[in-house]
């Protein structure tokens, strides 16, 4: 799985910098509404803004790639997170950051959905391999992405923006000099390919499963730390925690329940324990330490479930990786949009307990969904045929032939 060729490792490199952006802005939200008086709920649109412009413009990544290829939609996606990320540093207002974080969701949709894509298409070895390192650069990206927010937070909240961009400008530089150029698709994607998708049962499932959960995961990522009320660099380490737990089960327990249990019998038991997690986390939400404990426990059901998640709509319908992956990213960020400012909302208002018991409430809805669609995704565990043969395919039409 680790000896692949050199474009593979130059996507896989972007996109744990990418990946960065999702928790880099942790530690530095109440230092963000400290300095420029700001509530919880407003804050939190720097998750709303990023995760509501990405969901949408998944749907035209497809597009834009199968029209001037991966790797121009890629160099596009890094040139526009820079910007962003740049321009949010240099704001001075809460709806200024909002904006260009919007801007900054915008590139990360054109980089992370063709980057997924890619690997998948350019990796040698199985889908399943493929998927594991991709989720490999995830779990990196958002484990280093909040330890880097609480180091450079604590000199300045402006700080994370203007490392983000500075590290993107390197992916910029590494994706343009190691991903070899890539031709438009044989078939050109339109705008209506990802909602044709999701005519699938099992990929509008699934799709439907990780808009709930995403629900849950964000609402943890987004409020977490307002009633934590720590320094950022203490936020940073705990996040880190987080961050490594995902990673490792990301990549290391997520195939062994795989292989020994099956793919939607571990994910439906995972989601439990997420359920049960957010529920010890709106029951203890005045002990910090529970609070802290129940933020790294929730890493380790998380990287299982992305992993197994990701797999899983890779193998949901008989239509293109990019389509899939458009259609099923314009779902899961619908959740990942509306939970930060909600959770804000009903912190604010009405009690500090509540945004966990409605993202425990979700998650374990999206266990339901799963169960229900369990009928339509019974091929999700048979083995890969002419698996060299495709890789091989793959690979000649996505990077070419050099390793």
């Amino acid at each position: 799985m680790w000896r692949q060729p050199k474009a593979v490792w130059a996507v896989a490199f972007a996109s744990v910098v990418a990946f960065m952006g999702i928790g880099l802005v942790d530690p530095i939200l109440k230092p963000i509404a400290d300095n420029l008086n700001a509530s919880p709920s407003q804050v939190s649109l720097l998750f709303t803004s990023y995760m509501a412009v990405m969901g949408v413009a998944m749907l035209i990544t497809g597009v834009v790639a199968s029209r001037i290829g991966p790797k121009r939609t890629l160099l596009i996606g890094l040139v526009i997170i820079i910007a962003g990320a740049g321009l949010a540093g240099m704001s001075d207002t809460v709806m200024g950051i909002v904006g260009w974080r919007a801007l900054w969701g915008l590139g990360n949709a054109l980089f992370i959905a063709t980057a997924l894509a890619t690997i998948v298409n350019s990796a040698r070895g199985s889908v399943a391999q493929a998927i594991i390192l991709y989720e490999a650069a995830l779990g990196l990206g958002i484990a280093v992405g909040p330890l880097v927010g609480g180091v450079l937070g604590e000199i300045s909240w402006r700080g994370p923006f203007f490392g983000v961009s500075a590290l993107m400008a390197v992916a910029l530089l590494v994706t343009a000099f190691l991903l070899p150029a890539t031709p438009p698709a044989a078939r050109a994607t339109t705008l209506a390919d990802p909602f044709r998708a999701l005519a699938h049962r099992g990929l509008l499932g699934v799709a439907t499963t990780a808009l709930l959960y995403n629900f849950g995961f964000f609402t943890l990522l987004a409020f977490t730390p307002f009633p934590l009320d720590m320094g950022a660099q203490e936020i940073g380490l705990i996040f880190f925690g987080w961050g490594l737990a995902l990673a490792f089960t990301s990549v290391f327990v997520a195939p062994r329940l795989q292989h020994r249990f099956g793919t939607v019998r571990t994910l439906v038991v995972n989601l439990l324990l997420m359920t049960a997690t957010l529920a010890a986390m709106a029951v203890w939400t005045d002990h910090k330490p529970v609070l802290a404990a129940c933020v790294v426990i929730a890493g380790l059901w998380i990287g299982i479930n992305n992993t197994l998640i990701t797999e899983t709509v890779m193998k949901a319908a008989p239509v293109e990786r990019g389509v899939a992956s458009a259609a099923y990213s314009f779902m899961r960020f619908g959740g990942a949009a509306v939970a930060p400012w909600l959770a804000g909302v009903l912190g604010e208002n009405i009690s500090v307990h509540l945004p966990f018991w409605v993202g425990a409430g979700a998650v374990l809805l999206a266990a339901g969904v799963l169960t229900v669609t369990r009928t339509h995704l019974g091929h999700i565990d048979d083995e890969e045929t002419e698996l060299e043969e495709l890789t091989d395919e793959a690979r000649a039409v996505t990077v070419g032939n050099e390793s």
